[in-house]
């Protein structure tokens, strides 16, 4: 098979390509990123492109499966039309670009608490995002919904915080489904689904990432 993925460079989409390294069924790994990430592999096919000039690549998405990782902070992207842009745009764009190539699956990486009518910005713009993908009609849909990730290296200050809090609150029974998780148990359940190409849209949440990615 051959996987198209998005979002090579961040914490998740780099362990999502080792984890398909790890699988034979993937015979060739097309990576579509802004700058190299330096991976080497006789099955990884970079292609360093411009998001902003769908013109130039759209023609490129063409496979068996599109994983998309793509993503960044508000802090990372100066404002919150920057972070729209990245999150929302790019990703939307090119599933869009992969559907009119005949990709009939799409793995997307979203967010525990995903909700379109949510009041916070990153929840809502997760949530309407999950809606427009629904709408490109892949035969099959699989949305990742991960609470608090464990990165192994990360420049966000506040999220290790974060991830501690959480952890100290499931340790008296509260917020179990928000345990934080590691991105490599994201990546096994990414790849594990574009495998499995379940038909129809499938929303995995919370704890239920870590049995499936098994």
């Amino acid at each position: 098979m051959k996987a198209l993925v998005i979002g090579a460079t961040g914490a998740v989409g780099r362990d999502l390509v080792s984890e398909l390294l790890q699988h034979d069924c993937w015979e060739e790994i097309h990576i579509f990123v802004r700058r190299s990430c330096g991976l080497r592999d006789s099955r990884i096919k970079e292609h360093i492109i411009d998001f902003e000039n769908p013109k130039a690549w759209e023609g490129l998405v063409k496979g068996d499966v599109l994983f998309s990782a793509l993503g960044t902070s508000r802090k990372q992207a100066g404002s919150k039309d920057a972070q729209w842009r990245v999150d929302y745009d790019y990703q939307y764009e090119f599933a869009r670009a992969a559907r009119r190539n005949g990709v009939r699956e799409l793995v997307l990486v979203s967010s525990l608490g995903a909700d379109a009518k949510s009041s916070y910005f990153y929840m809502s713009m997760k949530g309407q995002l999950e809606k427009a993908m629904q709408q490109l009609e892949f035969p099959s849909l699989v949305i990742m919904q991960p609470p608090a990730l464990i990165r192994k290296k990360t420049k966000r200050i506040t999220e290790p915080l974060l991830v501690a809090l959480i952890q100290l609150c499931n340790r008296f029974g509260c917020f179990r489904n928000w345990n934080p998780m590691k991105t490599e148990v994201v990546a096994a359940a990414m790849e594990r689904a574009g495998e499995e190409q379940p038909e129809g849209v499938h929303i995995i949440r919370g704890q239920d990432i870590r049995t499936y990615g098994k």
